[in-house]
């Protein structure tokens, strides 16, 4: 099942996407610019392989909601998101308030 749910952060809003699986449940909230996720999102991969693409994204481990993911501290973000001032350690929904 897939499930979109609006967010408002301040004065923006992002979309979270909830998609579950056998055995997971994937995770995410974006804004037109980038976005955060659960622990499924592979951070080098994005910094390695897809680095020209220049992807602003974070990832939290250990959530199972969006309600978590919002408000979790990001354990990885991308170089690119690094340029915005989006850090690791830093909650979610600040993240995403970068991302505008």
């Amino acid at each position: 099942m897939i499930r979109m749910v609006p967010y408002t952060i301040g004065n923006m809003t992002v979309l979270g996407v909830e998609v579950k699986l056998p055995k997971t449940t994937l995770l995410t909230l974006s804004t037109d610019k980038g976005y955060i996720m659960c622990g499924a999102l592979d951070v080098s991969l994005l910094n390695d392989r897809l680095k020209d693409r220049g992807i602003i994204a974070g990832r939290a481990v250990g959530v199972k909601t969006l309600d978590e993911l919002l408000n979790a501290p990001l354990e990885s973000v991308t170089l690119t998101a690094e340029e915005y001032g989006i850090k690791a350690g830093m909650p979610g929904y600040e993240a995403l308030a970068l991302m505008v």
